[in-house]
């Protein structure tokens, strides 16, 4: 998944966006989650764009910042 995903693979972005945020696979890292949550947003992947929305609204790998929130959601 690492190789598709730095290759621009949106949805192998997501995944491992995912899998930092709760800590599936490797250790439970947000701003690593956040780094590629990001990537994936980037590329209009919606899921993505809602996560990192939601990491934005809790502060989680990113200072807490609502206006950013809401833009991604």
């Amino acid at each position: 998944m690492l190789a598709r995903a730095e290759k621009g693979d949106a949805a192998a972005q997501y995944n491992l966006g995912f899998a930092y945020k709760y800590g599936e696979g490797v250790p439970q890292d947000y701003s690593q989650a956040v780094a590629w949550y990001r990537k994936a947003a980037d590329q209009g992947h919606a899921a993505a764009q809602y996560n990192l929305g939601f990491m934005y609204n809790n502060g989680q790998g990113v200072p807490q910042d609502y206006s950013q929130a809401v833009a991604w959601f």
